[in-house]
């Protein structure tokens, strides 16, 4: 049997567009003379569709789609990711389902059976969990149908037994040959290496060709970055799709031999092109052509300003620079240098009146009160306030430009430096920054020498270094991926060797600066916990991590 793996890019809630090009892969895949034609999970709503999922209109209108997608089956085998009525009693809804049609007629509907419900998944929300797992007697091979995490009830996988049955091993009692896995998993650093393990794993010890199509593309502030793969029964992997593009390769049961696209991506490489797909689709999904970002002359700005021409195109990007009171001039010339060196548009909006008449407005309302951070403030908000109009003017995107260090320690400002309609390297820790920007300048030599090697300054208050309210930032990101990423308790942490005092000072930022990043823009998700959907704490709470609550 030749066996087609669809990747594709779905627009959450395009119903025509998906379904036509799951036509246009179905007739590709006939011209390759496959029999059968895997998607993604959901593929035809796209993934995750979140709250539409709440309005009967949003799945009823996703029904006449299912009669486009039968008819294109006729001569070949078909399965896609839908959403079924759930029509057999109590419960939600619906169901996260894979439709199975053949030679034109539906001839299976299989249902999810395992619903996450951690991190950034919220499918008990929406669904009803399949009673039973399916498989499917077809072109003389046994198919077993499962729906992403179906096949993740693994304990080394998990953070704990989640679930009461492992639909793998029914599959496996049904003498399955050959697993069909439609999945929509999202990125994060090393997600390929994990999820090839698993899938080696479920080869070897269940004896079952494993065929997995994973979606690709960028949905809000998830990346899906493809690597569809087939392991054989030894465990060897026989085929595997494109990183963070679409694609369609074909598999041979019989030969046991498939396309091979696998990039092998560094890690640097890998995180660049997921931010590239993220502010791409982020864009394009949302009806942006165009971006605009403020220039300061340091890393975090060039970085944005390097990755938002590579998904969107020189034309499409214009920076600004904002010189006031406190800023070097090689800031503004570092910005200049960039601009010219990317062929971006370029302009210079200084704040220095701005602020001065910020300052004589609020002089009655200060009087008596000595210049502190709210100075130091108010010229970020200038310039947000800036970025804002330029964004209104022109509709363009504003990319903030904000890391994920200074949003976990709120080392930023509401209404300043946070404006924006996309965070890009807001799940990006500053050290990860420099690695990128090394990278891409191994590359394009794009990012001024001085940028890279400065010390890091908001330039704010005269000779200004972020060092002199921050830690070092290998300490600050070591301690920060322990606590917000790893969840360890403060008593774990400082016992791998970091200060204690230090320690406590920064999980307190990060706990007490939860109300900012509710304002946040969204964050382009690249590590395995990001602030945003994955993250979802309460601002106003009494506990604090390693103490006990006061009480009231």
């Amino acid at each position: 049997m030749r066996i087609a793996l669809a990747q594709m890019n779905p627009y959450i809630g395009d119903f025509a567009g998906n379904a036509a090009k799951i036509r246009d892969f179905i007739e590709q895949s006939r011209r390759k003379q496959c029999d059968l034609v895997v998607f993604p999970e959901l593929a035809l709503l796209g993934y995750p569709p979140r709250d539409l999922l709440d309005k009967p209109s949003f799945v009823l209108a996703s029904k006449p789609y299912w009669q486009e997608i039968q008819e294109a089956s006729k001569g070949i085998g078909v399965i896609v990711g839908a959403v079924a009525e759930n029509k057999d009693g109590p419960g939600k809804p619906y169901h996260n389902s894979a439709l199975f049609f053949d030679d034109g007629a539906l001839v299976a509907c299989a249902h999810k059976r395992l619903l996450p419900s951690y991190d950034v998944f919220d499918e008990e929300r929406y669904f009803e969990p399949g009673k039973k797992t399916t498989w499917v007697d077809y072109k003389g091979a046994r198919l077993g149908l499962t729906i992403c995490e179906d096949i993740w009830n693994v304990k080394e996988y998990l953070p704990r037994p989640l679930y009461h049955c492992d639909p793998i091993c029914e599959l496996q009692q049904a003498s399955v040959e050959i697993l069909i896995n439609i999945s929509a998993s999202p990125y994060h650093v090393g997600k390929a290496v994990w999820v090839s393990e698993l899938l080696k794993q479920h080869a070897t010890q269940s004896n079952m060709q494993v065929v997995y199509v994973n979606q690709v593309g960028g949905n809000d502030q998830l990346v899906f970055h493809g690597h569809s793969m087939v392991w054989d029964q030894s465990g060897r992997q026989v085929a595997c799709g494109y990183d963070f593009k679409e694609d369609l390769i074909v598999y041979d049961t019989e030969t046991l031999r498939g396309d091979l696209h696998e990039s092998n991506l560094d890690k640097a490489s890998e995180v660049i092109e997921a931010l590239i797909l993220g502010l791409k689709d982020y864009a394009s999904k949302c009806g942006f052509k165009k971006a605009v970002l403020g220039l300061s002359g340091g890393v975090d700005s060039a970085l944005t300003a390097c990755l938002a021409v590579m998904a969107l195109g020189r034309e499409n990007v214009m920076g600004v620079a904002m010189p006031g009171p406190y800023n070097a001039p090689e800031s503004l010339e570092d910005a200049r240098v960039l601009s010219k060196r990317l062929g971006i548009s370029f302009h210079e909006v200084p704040i220095g009146r701005l602020f001065d008449s910020a300052l004589q407005s609020l002089a009655p309302v200060f009087e008596g009160f000595p210049p502190d951070v709210t100075e130091e403030n108010l010229q970020a908000r200038i310039r947000g306030m800036i970025l804002m109009a330029i964004s209104n003017k022109f509709n363009r995107l504003l990319l903030s430009t904000g890391n994920k260090s200074e949003m976990a320690v709120g080392y930023c400002t509401l209404y300043g430096d946070m404006n924006g309609g996309l965070a890009l390297l807001g799940d990006v820790p500053k050290t990860l920054v420099y690695e990128l920007a090394y990278k891409l300048n191994e590359i394009h030599e794009w990012i001024p020498e001085r940028s890279l090697v400065r010390a890091p300054s908001a330039e704010l208050r005269p000779d200004q270094k972020d060092q002199d309210t921050l830690p070092p930032y290998d300490v600050l990101d070591g301690i920060l991926a322990a606590y917000v990423e790893e969840r360890l308790p403060a008593e774990e942490i400082f016992s791998r060797g970091w200060d204690e005092k230090l320690v406590r000072w920064v999980i307190n930022r990060v706990d007490s600066n939860e109300y900012k990043r509710w304002q946040a823009p969204p964050i382009i998700r690249v590590t395995t916990k990001a602030f945003g959907m994955g993250r979802r704490n309460p601002i106003a709470h009494g506990y604090r991590e390693g103490r006990m609550p006061s009480g009231r």
